[in-house]
């Protein structure tokens, strides 16, 4: 056994589960510390651990020659990442990078997949969480396309602190501009309007939440969307 049972679960996903599929899952699983920048694993790369975030959150990346990395979803304590594993598909989709340092159950990709064939609800569990990742990717491709600098920003902000579980963590205009796949003048000026607003507050790459409701009737319509398919498979459960 890698897990001591007796540790509280603050997965969501880990947490629903029946409690004998809940113990056979974190048998399997051992606690890890996930740093910020931590790659866990690469596009068309196989994937050999599958991540539950606890306190950690990761990003989901893209990747295009000559291009930064483009974010198309963030994993929390909401979901995981490895989740394409029960399409019997062992190389990971997208770049998966540690965005927010803190903790995780891991485990291994074997181990998994024998739980999964012995785990009907921990299957059916997974299985709602892939459509959720797929509602994601696609919401947030229109949304890259279609809508403003400011309000994508003030979306990515909402996701980011669903996450990081504070009101306050290091951003830069830099590492915002890779994420949103704009340049870093335009998250200069729309962080300043927003910072203009009293809905955040920026100073030398620290970002505080100064006011959610604000922020949130600044986020475009995709915040709201992705909140939305997630509470769909997942009535009893939210992110954040």
């Amino acid at each position: 056994m890698l897990l001591e049972t007796s540790v509280e679960v603050v997965n969501r996903l880990i947490a629903g589960l029946p409690r004998k599929e809940r113990k056979r899952l974190l048998d399997h699983c051992e606690i890890v510390d996930l740093a910020f920048g931590e790659i866990l694993c690469e596009s068309d790369k196989p994937v050999t651990h599958a991540y539950f975030p606890v306190t950690a959150f990761i990003s989901q990346l893209t990747t295009i020659t000559a291009h930064p990395p483009l974010e198309m979803g963030l994993i929390g304590n909401e979901g995981m990442l490895g989740a394409t594993l029960i399409l019997g598909v062992n190389n990971a989709p997208l770049r998966a990078m540690v965005q927010g340092g803190g903790t995780a159950l891991r485990i291994a990709s074997q181990e998994l997949r024998r739980d999964l064939s012995e785990c009907p609800s921990l299957l059916r569990t997974i299985n709602r969480y892939l459509y959720v990742t797929m509602t994601q990717l696609a919401q947030t491709a229109a949304c890259n396309h279609f809508h403003e600098i400011e309000p994508r920003l003030a979306r990515w902000l909402l996701m980011t602190h669903d996450r990081a579980h504070s009101d306050h963590f290091h951003l830069t205009h830099e590492f915002l501009a890779d994420m949103l796949g704009v340049r870093r003048s335009g998250i200069t000026v729309a962080a300043g309007a927003l910072q203009g607003r009293s809905l955040i507050g920026y100073t030398r790459g620290e970002i505080s939440i100064l006011n959610r409701s604000g922020l949130e009737a600044a986020a475009c319509e995709c915040y709201e969307a992705v909140n939305k398919d997630y509470l769909k498979q997942f009535p009893e459960s939210r992110i954040g």
